[in-house]
């Protein structure tokens, strides 16, 4: 599978799409205006291991709800994901059997090289 989830609006997600220069046999989907389904959410957990690494503790919604002061389970984790698209550490690369989760340097190097060698 060749899969991108990102949000169209974030600079940081076009700049590493455009960096990776994905070929065009790569789905990308915007998470705004697609939501993820639990069926997606299930393949990325099975490829990350955790709903946790799929977590974004940047989003402007995890300081608002205090959620940092509070025991968060996998469960919590996979709900707030799917209760609204910015808790999804963006952008979320599927390819072939690896999965690339995260705007870091490291994790678009590995992306880099796994995709264009």
């Amino acid at each position: 599978m060749k899969k991108t989830y990102y949000l169209s609006t974030c600079d940081t997600c076009k700049r590493i799409l455009t960096e990776l220069n994905l070929s065009s046999d790569f789905v990308l989907q915007d998470i705004k205006s697609e939501a993820i389904t639990p069926e997606q959410l299930e393949e990325m957990k099975s490829l990350s291991g955790t709903y946790e690494s799929l977590f974004s503790k940047r989003a402007r919604l995890y300081k608002e709800r205090d959620l940092k002061n509070k025991l968060l389970t996998e469960d919590d984790y996979k709900n707030l994901i799917l209760e609204h698209y910015t808790f999804l550490k963006r952008p979320v690369i599927l390819y072939e059997n690896q999965i690339f989760v995260g705007n870091s340097k490291k994790i678009v190097e590995a992306a880099n090289t796994a995709i264009n060698g």
